[in-house]
């Protein structure tokens, strides 16, 4: 499979990126046994999402091989793109960025879950897709908890109200409650980001119990996360290395400008 690679996915992945990823996964999984150590968790209670963004599909199943089964995307064309390309393997696609609602009807068809429910407009316009799909589709609640204007999601005020109004649209099942945190070297101001979220998952609780998870913590800052109290990590470049160009093509207002 090796003989598939081009000279850019060497210089990207090299030249045995299978056994890259297995490393990776390896190096990942000992930071969150000791992330959950350090926070007195049991190890099951944090999943790991590998975020395959940009990675193509090809060397995605280098990364299948390496034991690898749920990849998450920002980008629906590229996620369905991937589905399509590598339906004979049984991956589970999240689907973990913003979300127009013309393009829920493509999201309907392959995703396993969806991470960024940020309006009752796409609500509406999923549950009548995934109701045409005969499936129920589980979806986390993204909110703002940077108060970044660059950054989509909720603000913390309004999740009640909207929490309160997701039973009208029944083809959806909240799992939880998604952010981003600030993007920034200040540990402190990191974790208030997650501190909030759990905050705020502990403050509707009494009245919408299924919502349990906390979607949060990336490669930058995943081991702060699990200390939060993170069940679901979007893990990427620590699994599959650096991305060409800028993040913030995918997170508006993640990556500062160089000084």
């Amino acid at each position: 499979m090796a003989a598939d690679l081009t000279p850019e996915d060497i210089a990207r992945f090299g030249p045995d990126p299978r056994a890259a990823f297995a490393a990776n996964l390896r190096d990942v999984e000992a930071r969150i046994c000791a992330a959950c150590a350090r926070a007195g968790r049991d190890r099951a209670s944090v999943r790991l999402l590998p975020v395959s963004k940009t990675v193509p599909a090809h060397v995605l199943r280098l990364a299948y091989a390496a034991g690898i089964r749920d990849f998450g995307e920002n980008k629906l064309q590229e996620a369905r793109d991937k589905h399509a390309a590598l339906a004979d393997l049984d991956a589970r696609w999240c689907i973990i960025g913003h979300l127009q609602t013309n393009k829920a009807k493509y999201l309907a068809r392959f995703a396993a879950e969806f991470h960024a429910l940020d309006s009752l407009k796409l609500a509406a316009e999923l549950n009548r897709r995934m109701e045409a799909e005969g499936r129920d589709l589980p979806v986390f609640v993204q909110v703002n908890t940077s108060g970044e204007d660059t950054k989509f999601g909720l603000a913390p005020d309004a999740l009640p109200a909207f929490l309160d109004a997701l039973p009208d649209y029944p083809r959806l099942r909240p799992q939880g409650l998604m952010t981003l945190a600030v993007f920034s070297a200040d540990a402190d101001r990191v974790r208030d980001c997650f501190r909030l979220l759990r905050g705020l998952r502990d403050q509707v609780a009494p009245d919408h119990p299924a919502v349990t998870g906390l979607s949060m913590g990336m490669s930058g800052d995943y081991e702060l996360a699990i200390e939060e109290g993170a069940t679901v990590i979007r893990v990427g470049q620590s699994l599959f290395g650096a991305r060409p160009g800028s993040d913030a093509h995918y997170w508006p207002g993640l990556i500062p400008e160089s000084p």
